[in-house]
């Protein structure tokens, strides 16, 4: 879910459907909009000889997205054998629960509403489904029931809304929060600096072959839009929808809903810190 149009110096990347590493290919959901770019990434992981497949983000309840998943899977000799979530917005999720029956697989999630089988996903936690491994990173923010998951064989990671392929994210007040967020995005730039973590693969867009730049990026437009809230507020902007329309006028007004959520979370952020 993005509140921006692509911004300039933003890293660029390919692949809308189809392989994108060597052991990722993305089947896109046929739900495209303003929110969710050219639609929802579908990610089936699997390792090279392996008859075996996970699921991140199923995507809409669409009964043909969803059935092309699976026939993707077994085109390629395998079976989904797990399915898992980044976080529960319905762009993602909704699907989850039928596909669970089309495929006969458990679905694992942050938030135990969202589960289906009697695991989780938490911090720490590797999930290891025919020989694949996949670390989960919480990444709160964008809601609080956010996780990208760290697949360092092919020094990637599957984001989520948490990075985009293209634009900028919301902070989804009041589910999300703003330090959160900024936690996580540094501990992201920590898989890039310390894992060698290279590519990300985004719930939305294309693919990005520069991941620390992709986090640095949104790092800095982050610190730039907070600080365009702040001198707003200091303008005599005081209402959420006054300081979207100072700070936002560039941008397509359908996304305004969207940025007054994010900039709630900011105003939010600057008044816990003392900054207005």
């Amino acid at each position: 879910m993005t509140d921006a149009a692509a911004l300039p110096g933003q890293p660029r990347g390919g692949v809308l459907s189809g392989p994108a590493t060597e052991r990722t290919v993305n089947v896109l959901a046929p739900n495209p909009s303003a929110m969710t770019l050219d639609g929802t990434n579908t990610w089936i992981v699997a390792e090279p000889d392996s008859d075996l497949a996970v699921v991140v983000d199923p995507g809409p309840l669409d009964e043909g997205h969803l059935r092309r998943v699976i026939e993707t899977a077994e085109e390629s000799g395998r079976r989904v054998a797990l399915t898992l979530l980044t976080h529960g917005h319905a762009d993602h999720s909704e699907g989850a629960a039928r596909f669970a029956e089309l495929t006969g697989s458990a679905v694992r999630a942050l938030d135990p509403a969202l589960r289906l089988g009697d695991e989780g996903l938490g911090h720490g936690d590797v999930i290891t489904v025919g020989g694949l491994e996949l670390r989960v990173i919480p990444t709160p923010g964008h809601t609080a029931d956010s996780l990208c998951f760290h697949l360092p064989a092919d020094r990637a990671v599957l984001t989520g809304d948490t990075v985009l392929g293209r634009g900028t994210t919301v902070v989804a007040h009041p589910d999300g929060r703003l330090g959160d967020y900024l936690d996580s995005l540094r501990r992201l730039r920590s898989l890039t600096v310390d894992d060698g973590v290279h590519t990300v693969l985004p719930g939305h867009g294309p693919v990005l072959e520069d991941a620390q730049g992709a986090v640095e990026y949104y790092l800095a437009h982050r610190a730039h839009r907070l600080a365009q809230v702040e001198t707003a507020v200091e303008d005599g902007h005081r209402t959420p929808a006054e300081v979207v329309a100072q700070v936002y006028a560039d941008v397509d007004r359908a996304l305004w809903p969207a940025a007054e959520l994010s900039v709630r979370a900011q105003l939010d952020y600057l008044g816990e810190h003392g900054l207005i």
